[in-house]
């Protein structure tokens, strides 16, 4: 066996072996890359970037090319376990760790935060935005025309639990508020229309309104996430005192399991353009394709019901095929156990019903 054939043989097996089977910086599994200057196994997109990291990471494919018995040994005694206790010890409970569907500026920043400015090391402090909760400067703003964006003054105010902005520098009135209480914030690149696009999701008068943003900086765009995300921890940690972290974090901020549009129909003292709570299964929330007998969408034809405790909510899609993904997205909702600040939003929502 020549020295190709075994050193590659090594290196697959270690790809199996513990954490090395996931990529170490987004979580893919199977990992066939490797960054031999720092020791971890990568998949193929994280690969790119950390060619861009000059100095600090060089890759190499562990099917494509060679490795001498000195690299390998380089990858033996480190490995993403003892890599990331390195260069992980200090990130904030908070901070967005990416995960392989996750856009490309999201694992970029994470990538360099890492590696390149190392922020998360033991030595280091972190930085005061993942601490503070509070965030001010410029992002561009999309209009009411959807088609032009604006530069806008954006304050993240911890304290006073508000993302505030406005039109003008000398402005002393902003023309919007929003409540961290009750905003989301999600990447949405290709619905925006630039890979720094960050859609900020928040309930108003019940009613749920969205407004669109970017930075010309992949770091400044996702510190402003990281901001946010710590601003909602802290209102979570006040809110639920009693909650663990590990259940708080996920609430922090959270990709939609489904979007889009559906129409809803049914009963004349239904709620229009209001929140369906959906729980779990054990709880009497179901939900089936279908509309009862004798009831019709208006302008759609495909129907779901959403049966909870209390009340039936019908709906329909445009096309079979979103009517197919709503039901699952609905499904995998249904699926997973409540928590305890579900049951707080549960317990909200039917006091503004009954309003």
């Amino acid at each position: 066996m020549t020295d190709w054939d075994r050193n590659k043989r090594v290196l697959l097996d270690l790809a199996r072996q513990g954490e090395n089977s996931q990529c170490a910086d987004c979580g893919a599994a199977d990992p066939e890359w490797a960054s031999y200057t720092l020791g971890v196994f990568i998949c193929l997109n994280c690969s790119g970037i950390h060619r861009d990291l000059s100095g600090i990471s060089r890759v190499k494919s562990i099917h494509l090319d060679f490795w001498d018995d000195t690299l390998v040994e380089e990858m033996r005694r480190k490995g993403n376990q003892v890599v990331k206790r390195c260069y992980e010890a200090n990130v904030p409970p908070f901070y967005y760790k990416p995960r392989a569907a996750d856009c490309k500026v999201l694992k970029e920043q994470w990538i360099r935060a890492k590696y390149d400015r190392k922020e998360f090391i033991a030595a280091s402090r972190p930085q005061e935005i993942f601490t503070s909760g509070d965030r001010a400067g410029y992002l561009w703003k999309r209009g009411k025309d959807k088609g032009s964006f604006h530069q806008r003054s954006f304050h993240l105010l911890e304290k006073e639990g508000t993302l505030r902005y406005y039109s003008k520098e000398d402005g002393k009135e902003p023309r919007g508020v929003i409540q961290v209480s009750k905003m989301n914030a999600t990447f949405q690149p290709e619905k925006i229309g630039n890979p720094n696009g960050l859609q900020i999701t928040y309930l108003e008068d019940g009613h749920t309104r969205n407004i669109f943003v970017y930075h010309k900086s992949g770091k400044d765009i996702v510190d402003w996430f990281n901001a946010i995300r710590a601003a909602r921890f802290r209102y979570l940690k006040m809110a639920f005192p009693t909650a663990n972290e590990s259940d708080l974090i996920p609430k922090c901020t959270w990709n939609y399991a489904k979007e889009g549009y559906m129409e809803k129909t049914g009963p004349t003292d239904a709620y229009t353009q209001g929140e369906v709570f959906i729980g779990n299964t054990e709880y009497g929330y179901i939900v089936t394709e279908g509309l009862p007998p004798g009831v019709k969408g208006n302008k759609w034809n495909f129907g779901l019901t959403i049966q909870t405790p209390g009340r039936r909510f019908l709906f329909t899609c445009e096309t079979e095929q979103d009517r197919k993904e709503w039901i699952n997205a609905l499904k995998e909702v249904i699926s997973k156990p409540m928590s305890c600040q579900d049951y707080t939003v549960e317990a909200t929502l039917r006091r503004k019903q009954r309003r």
